[in-house]
């Protein structure tokens, strides 16, 4: 929703059960414009949810029940492999199954289609899957996460330090979100700090997601990788600003100057 609210063209690919939240979820989606035919529905399965805790300062945690979207697999992939042919990004995340998304991964590369992946909720990452992302974007926690495997992690300390090993574990270049400090990119050429945008904060729920989405937005419309990030802050700026996750992601006319 947040790469839809901004102009660029979204298919979503993932599972929705029979219920309530599964119809608000179809509605809310198509309503943004987003082709939601490889949308599959689950018979006698809840849709996903998350119990979002939010504090006096904005900042929140989350309780998180999957539901369908443990059932995608890597049958429903190939029945939307069509989609992979000619796109410009495809964006997964870890609330499908790893395999679903590994699958996704290679069917990407196939295409010759680069692969942004959010590794939340982080867990372990096979090398595999390491080497087929072009762009990680996890949080400071989930960088740390998955740094704590590697054979360096005692001598890491911080975002700037989790970005570089994570990077030179495989991935093309890598983004951490650090929230009010900003975002660190580690990539070939240099690690670069990127610095939040003033805002007024009043709940961070879907910041994360509002800042992936936006970036996967800008750089589709053709922005370099840190003119993108800059972008993708504003925009999750803008977010934590209003109340709420969906409700808050920008339209482009709530962006001056996006282009």
């Amino acid at each position: 929703m947040a790469a839809a609210r901004l102009g660029t063209e979204v298919a979503f690919i993932g599972c929705i059960g029979d219920c309530a939240f599964g119809e608000l979820a179809a509605v809310a989606l198509c309503a943004e414009g987003i082709d939601t035919r490889q949308m599959q529905r689950c018979p006698g399965l809840a849709t996903g949810v998350a119990m979002v805790l939010s504090d006096v300062t904005g900042e929140n945690c989350n309780a998180l029940s999957p539901g369908a979207n443990r059932a995608l697999t890597p049958a429903h992939i190939d029945a939307a492999a069509h989609l992979f042919n000619g796109t410009a990004l495809v964006v997964c995340q870890l609330e499908s199954p790893l395999v679903s998304v590994l699958h996704a991964a290679a069917l990407s590369r196939r295409h010759g289609v680069p692969l942004l992946l959010n590794p939340a909720p982080a867990q372990p990452l096979p090398a595999a899957l390491l080497r087929w992302v072009d762009l990680l974007v996890p949080n400071a926690h989930e960088a740390a996460a998955l740094c704590a495997a590697l054979p360096s992690a005692a001598a890491l300390r911080g975002p700037t330090e989790h970005a570089a090993a994570l990077r030179l574990a495989g991935a093309g270049h890598v983004i951490v979100t650090c929230g009010g400090e900003g975002a660190v990119l580690a990539s070939e050429e240099a690690t670069l700090h990127s610095p939040a945008c003033p805002t007024t904060v009043l709940d961070t729920t879907g910041a994360g997601d509002c800042f992936v989405g936006a970036l996967a937005a800008a750089l589709v419309s053709g922005h370099r990788l840190p003119q993108a990030i800059d972008l993708a802050q504003r925009a999750a700026a803008f977010s934590v600003a209003r109340r709420g996750a969906q409700a808050a992601m920008p339209r482009r006319a709530d962006l001056p100057g996006w282009n």
